[in-house]
């Protein structure tokens, strides 16, 4: 699928001169890019800025926080570690830093919600339902969120495999055994990690639906899907936030459960009976913790 970045690169010599000169900038220095207003790239273009504005059109878009909209997706995977610092700190200059990236991941849900395929989450659910086993892949900063599936999952169903070795030989001794009747969750933001994508490859090829949880259509775990759902990642800093993709997986998680509603009542049931012999919570109704 075609990135932002490519498109500009192919699009290249049909550019004006002063447009050439926007692109240049562009390609050579996208992580600021990026986060620069139109005013600002004319700045350091020496262009105007009404002639970025016509750029952004140049290439489809309504306008040019459209575009920026566009570029800062396009760059999440490609900013090295050290690049993203770079980036937060032009991003959080003079910012109240608790309001900025709490204010971002509430409008992070609200883009997912708005953006998410209902027909693919409800299609996720019953496969899910439908799958003598489920696969749970996540590693690195995509882990907690594969753990925390596997948490809940496993408190329903009997047969769910959890994948976050870094290990890719070990990723694939895990999984070897997929087939048809399975289903395989893959969850995956930038920085995308490539074990994820060859392990993903081969659930493929075994014909096993795969339940892609990932930032966007040009991810490439997203071509590999049978059911995709797209959630806002937002980058602060050196982390990610992920307070998006793992509100759509809890959703996921109750829409799957609510389809074996009888189980799952039997099996809490007796779990609590469990919890309440072996003293595992503690029943202090008005604690003195701060």
């Amino acid at each position: 699928m075609s990135t932002l970045l490519s498109r500009i690169e192919q699009e290249y010599p049909k550019f004006s001169k002063s447009h050439k000169k926007i692109a240049d900038f562009i390609l050579n220095d996208y992580q600021k890019a990026a986060y620069y207003t139109a005013a600002k790239l004319g700045e350091e273009t020496d262009i105007s800025e009404s002639t970025v504005v016509r750029f952004a059109a140049q290439l489809g878009f309504e306008g040019f926080p459209e575009f920026q909209a566009a570029l800062r997706d396009d760059i999440k995977g490609k900013l090295t570690t050290l690049q993203r610092m770079e980036v937060a700190s032009f991003k959080m200059l003079d910012e109240d830093v608790l309001e900025k990236v709490m204010r971002s991941d509430r409008d992070a849900i609200k883009e997912t919600l708005a953006n998410v395929s209902h027909d693919d989450f409800k299609a996720a659910a019953a496969a899910i339902n439908d799958a003598e086993r489920i696969y749970i892949l996540g590693v690195r900063s995509a882990a907690p969120l594969a753990n925390f599936m596997n948490f809940y999952l496993k408190m329903v169903y009997d047969n769910v495999v959890l994948i976050t070795s870094a290990s890719s030989s070990e990723e694939f001794e895990n999984i070897f055994k997929i087939r048809k009747e399975d289903v395989c969750i893959a969850i995956s933001f930038p920085r995308y990690s490539k074990q994820v994508v060859t392990t993903l490859e081969y659930a493929k090829e075994k014909s096993a639906k795969i339940i892609a949880v990932t930032d966007s259509d040009s991810s490439p775990i997203a071509p590999l899907a049978t059911y995709l759902l797209k959630a806002k990642s937002n980058m602060a800093s050196f982390t990610d936030s992920l307070v998006a993709p793992l509100s759509l997986i809890n959703a996921l998680i109750v829409e799957a459960t609510i389809g074996k509603r009888d189980e799952v009542l039997g099996t809490f049931a007796e779990l609590e009976s469990i919890w309440d012999k072996y003293d595992v919570y503690d029943k202090t109704e008005d604690s003195d913790y701060e």
